[in-house]
């Protein structure tokens, strides 16, 4: 059974802030983007095969390099979701991309390698089903190279944009900031607990009642802040966050959350020890094994 919360008080923010809607770049419109700039090119790179082998005195039927095309656009598609998910995982930052050059180089490879050994299966099935046979002058070893040489190069733009929009939507939704910078560490003075933080919109700063923050969920080298329905990046860890807010209020539940304990409705204990927290606006944040207990202790104690 669901653990009850007493009631608690809502703080409100600004109005200036409580109607604002941050910017998404939503999966679905991230993939359309992608497959008609992915479409394009390969018509335009199929067509310039065509040409190309016309200027050489070749003939070349256009369906086979639009084959060859497609391949390669059919295999960068099924992969999109897992490049979207390394860089989301591992942000590149002005302090950050050098330790994590290598893991994008290594990843490269396995994306290439993949990528390439898909692109071929598809190629030889496209064939076979329109009654010819694929011929692949190149050996295998001197095509992985030559298509790594390309592969590279698409992967680091893919790489490249894919921050460029993360950055641009966290600049038009707005970036939180502490109004006295966290320490990373615990604390060895007193620690001054801020009432509000700022968040810069647009060009335009508004304060934000830290009474008013939801619950806050680390998010590679951010902090996002969730305020009625928006969620505000913080640079800053986890730890350092959580050293500066009120215990009394704030409770950390998950090694990757941090609950507002004014906002919990209920808690609901899941198999293997873990729980699952109902907050009053209907979110559900996991709670770990190993907070669970003294979150559920307090909870019937009545602390909020």
């Amino acid at each position: 059974m669901p653990v009850p919360m007493h009631s608690g008080g809502h703080p409100r923010m600004d109005d200036s802030m409580a109607n604002a809607s941050p910017a998404r770049w939503h999966p679905a419109t991230r993939f359309m983007v992608w497959l008609a700039i992915l479409i394009v090119t390969a018509v335009a790179n199929a067509l310039l095969e065509v040409m190309d082998a016309q200027r050489r005195g070749n003939e070349l039927e256009l369906w086979q390099p639009m084959v060859w095309e497609l391949s390669s656009v059919a295999m960068i598609l099924l992969t999109l979701p897992l490049l979207w998910r390394g860089c989301q995982r591992w942000p590149l930052h002005a302090d950050t991309w050098r330790r994590r050059l290598p893991v994008y180089l290594l990843a490269s490879v396995v994306w290439s390698l993949v990528h390439v050994a898909g692109m071929m299966v598809l190629r030889h099935l496209a064939y076979a089903t329109l009654g010819y046979h694929y011929q692949d002058d190149a050996g295998w070893l001197a095509r992985m190279l030559y298509e790594y040489l390309k592969d590279v190069r698409a992967f680091f733009s893919f790489v490249a944009i894919e921050h460029f929009f993360s950055w641009f939507g966290r600049r038009r939704r707005g970036e939180a900031h502490l109004l006295a910078a966290p320490e990373d560490g615990a604390p060895t003075e007193r620690v001054e607990r801020p009432e509000r933080f700022l968040v810069r919109k647009l060009g335009r700063d508004f304060l934000v009642a830290t009474a008013d923050i939801e619950y806050a969920q680390a998010a590679g080298n951010y902090v996002n802040l969730r305020v009625r329905g928006h969620d505000y990046p913080l640079r800053s860890t986890m730890a350092a966050l959580e050293a500066r807010l009120d215990p009394q209020l704030f409770a950390r539940i998950h090694r990757s959350y941090l609950v507002n304990m004014a906002r919990v409705d209920s808690i609901e204990p899941l198999e293997a020890g873990e729980g699952r927290v109902h907050l009053r606006d209907g979110t559900r944040v996991p709670c770990s094994r190993r907070y669970l207990p003294p979150l559920r202790a307090r909870a019937s104690q009545g602390v909020v």
